[in-house]
């Protein structure tokens, strides 16, 4: 019989439905391994092809015979872009709109065409995650960004249109319904109890030990009580930190070491599946109150989003966490 659970951090439902679900073994896919390239000669991300994407922002020597290890470009094909302002003007008296400003920005993550993250050294994820961090305060300087966002898509049914393994960052002009939401959430529940609401997400769970993977000094890797998909991962502090920008660059080599082994286990488990990852903060004008906690979330694209989910706004998903959290473990390492 499917259970319904209660997201605590946005007050959606989920649908826990095992029975439409497999096994936690079932969803590992095959790799073929042949199509790991290291070059290709089309690629624009790849050594050699920098004239292919417009001037880099940021470039991480690498110290060997390649000249590059991390590379920030803008967006080619930006979603929103630097010029103008964001005036908003109506049509009518009901139709609303405002000019496209804003950062979007691609980080290239290494010059290997098919590498990832989760074969990378931690020196080498630290630098990502470096290339990240600088670009995040950067955006937060300019007063029209309303909220940051730092993603990444692994794989075609995760939305990634270049193989070359990249994240990328939007600096937006509004902050979108979804983060408002979620703010909103967390200020009612501090306003309640005095409380920051993720906070109390890390403490039960660690508490109920069932969902958490493991654990390092500053940071717990857990599958949330109501994950929307199977293997949904979050990567959290365990002290208060609202927003990433806050983040210190010596503590950057730990959250790289736990996020490269969060990523090779769920490599491991499920045969390195398509997954989207996103760094969630607290938006840039409120990034100093204690209401939030930023995050790392880890959706496996193991299911396909239909008409119900669209429809109704509750996930479905066919795994229990603590179910996928056990799998998980035998390929920690």
């Amino acid at each position: 019989m499917s259970i319904l659970r209660q997201d605590p951090t946005t007050k959606d439902w989920v649908i826990i439905a095992t029975d439409r679900g497999k096994r936690p073994d079932d969803f590992q896919k095959t790799i073929v391994e042949s199509t790991f390239a290291t070059y290709d000669a089309e690629c624009p991300f790849c050594p050699g092809q920098e004239h292919l994407t417009p001037p880099e922002i940021i470039r991480y020597p690498h110290g060997s015979h390649l000249d590059w290890r991390v590379r920030v470009v803008p967006n080619k094909y930006a979603a929103v872009g630097l010029n103008g302002k964001p005036y908003r003007k109506e049509t009518g008296h009901f139709f609303r709109e405002m000019g496209g400003v804003g950062h979007h920005e691609v980080i290239i993550e290494t010059p290997q065409h098919h590498q990832s993250l989760s074969r990378m050294t931690t020196n080498e994820v630290e630098a990502v995650l470096l290339a990240c961090h600088e670009r995040y305060c950067a955006l937060k300087q300019d007063p029209q960004v309303k909220s940051i966002v730092l993603f990444k898509n692994h794989g075609e049914r995760a939305g990634t249109s270049l193989i070359h393994p990249h994240s990328q960052i939007v600096g937006t002009p509004v902050a979108p319904l979804l983060v408002r939401k979620k703010y909103e959430v967390a200020m009612s529940h501090f306003d309640d109890t005095g409380r920051c609401l993720y906070r109390d997400l890390v403490d039960e769970e660690r508490l109920a030990k069932v969902r958490v993977l493991f654990e390092s000094t500053r940071f717990v890797v857990f599958h949330p009580f109501a994950s929307r998909v199977p293997f949904e991962t979050w990567i959290a502090p365990k002290y208060e930190e609202p927003a990433f920008g806050h983040v210190e660059h010596r503590h950057l080599a730990e959250l790289a070491d736990v996020l490269r082994r969060t990523l090779k286990a769920l490599d491991d488990a499920l045969g390195n599946p398509d997954f989207n990852y996103i760094i969630h903060s607290a938006p840039p004008e409120d990034d100093t109150k204690h209401y939030f906690l930023w995050h790392i979330q880890i959706l496996p694209r193991l299911t396909t989003i239909a008409g119900f989910e669209l429809g109704s706004g509750i996930f479905i998903n066919t795994i229990l966490p603590e179910d996928a959290a056990a799998h998980m473990k035998n390929y920690l390492q």
